[in-house]
């Protein structure tokens, strides 16, 4: 049991519980500390303060029950608390109200432990106290203020207000850093996929920054690569054509009795690697990323291979996803013709899963062995023991459509299919919403 399966995965739920959690147990323990220490003492002191104040008049007016009434108007004019006595009373009434307030119930039962006493908070914010004395009964009222502190409860109010609007600001502030990332995640992918970005610029905090102006070095540097690595092989492939294409004039110039098919067609196989090699080297770059419905480009890819094969297709519904659709079609041809080429029965769905969308192409063909699987994307292999060794190809068809798969951000996974062939599987993912203040080309 970890706390990381507890807690939110969100780099800004994180945050912002980072935040709130310090600050519940700020205001809570403040508030505590402050009720159980300053309200408590206060309450106290002026529930003794009333507590003796009504035992001096108690026992003044027993002493002097003909200064009752000037005892009475003092107390009044004062605004300690109204007076009244009620002689011949020998059984207590206890007011009307709600009773509170346990400081003044400890005063006033050490004042008056041996009389009965009682006291209830009126509806009007009035404190009524009467205490049965040995001639009759003897009522106070008076504000509650001079028992209790009634404004605490504002204490608490403002803590919880100005601790909402830290939260609030914090809030704000840590979206627009969660923003810069959330943009520099959206960049990257889209680096990832081969597109540009031109309106993406670093922002945010310093190593937010930093990390962007990384990114942008890094895209750089790979496609100076990819640039260089083109350019070789196109020189490559027009050095190997010319000396081809004299081998192609010359087999056309020799005398009519030499047998040079052999020959032709060994240049053509030659002419068709050197083709296959270039498109693995350049991709289908210059193509641009468009919204498009992932199940009519799988309907369009795998026209070819159902002219040759029984091929059962299963798009039920529009995956709409962001990709190159030439490129994508021709990974999507490479599996459905690899398929074609080992089985009899093809079987081709189009789903989305967990925010992917997913192109499954199966065979009832032999198969490969699950060890030879990861073997099978590397370029130039060909697993014969395996598959139809009389089938042509360079051993590249695999390794393209794992490239354009990847260049999409996604990914080509094999396995056993349930035709008894194989499966492959290619998982792309769909388009997520931008982060607010980044727009592609197109948008402009």
């Amino acid at each position: 049991m970890r706390l990381r399966d507890y807690t939110p995965r969100g780099y800004n739920a994180r945050n912002i519980l980072i935040l709130i959690v310090p600050m519940i147990v700020f205001v809570v323990s403040m508030t505590l500390f402050f009720f159980y220490t300053h309200v408590e003492n206060v309450n106290a002191k002026l529930s003794r303060s009333v507590a003796e104040e009504l035992a001096f008049v108690i026992s003044h007016h027993e002493q002097y029950p003909e200064d009752w009434d000037h005892l009475a108007s003092s107390m009044n004019k004062a605004g300690l608390m109204s007076l009244t006595f009620t002689p011949g009373i020998t059984t207590l009434q206890p007011p009307e109200g709600n009773a509170c307030c346990d400081q003044l119930s400890d005063e006033l039962n050490i004042r008056f432990g041996e009389r009965l006493w009682a006291f209830r908070y009126m509806p009007n914010d009035l404190l009524t106290i009467r205490v049965l004395g040995p001639r009759g009964q003897y009522e106070a009222r008076m504000d509650r203020k001079r028992v209790i502190i009634i404004t605490a409860h504002i204490f608490i109010v403002w803590t919880v207000a100005f601790s909402i609007l830290l939260l609030a600001t914090s809030y704000l502030f840590l979206r627009n850093q969660v923003r810069s990332i959330l943009q520099l995640s959206w960049a990257a992918d889209a680096f990832g996929r081969g597109e540009d970005m031109p309106n993406f610029k670093p922002s945010g905090a310093l190593e937010v920054r930093k990390a962007a102006r990384s990114l942008l070095r890094m895209r750089n540097r790979i496609r100076r690569y990819a640039d260089q690595r083109t350019a070789m092989l196109a020189g490559v492939s027009h050095d190997l054509r010319t000396p081809l294409a004299r081998l192609k004039l010359e087999l056309a110039l020799a005398p009519k009795d030499y047998d040079t098919a052999p020959a032709k067609n060994d240049i053509i196989e030659m002419e068709r690697m050197l083709d296959g090699y270039l498109a693995f080297a350049r991709g289908e770059e210059g193509e641009l990323p468009v919204q498009s419905d992932l199940a009519a480009v799988t309907r369009d890819a795998v026209a070819a291979a159902a002219a040759r094969t029984q091929l059962e297709l299963f798009a039920p519904s529009p995956v709409p996803v962001r990709l190159r659709p030439l490129a994508l079609k021709r990974a999507i041809a490479n599996l459905a013709n690899n398929a074609a080429d080992h089985g009899k029965l093809v079987r081709v769905t189009v789903t989305s899963q967990s925010g992917e969308g997913v192109i499954t192409v199966e065979d009832n063909g032999p198969g490969i062995p699950s060890e030879n699987y990861e073997d099978a994307f590397r370029p130039f292999s060909r697993l014969d023991a395996s598959r139809n060794q009389n089938v042509s190809g360079v051993g590249l068809g695999l390794t393209i459509t794992r490239d354009i798969a990847r260049a999409h951000g996604g990914d080509v996974t094999l396995g056993k299919s349930d035709l008894g062939g194989l499966r492959a599987t290619i998982r792309l993912p769909l388009d997520a919403g931008k982060p607010k203040g980044l727009k592609d080309e197109d948008e402009d």
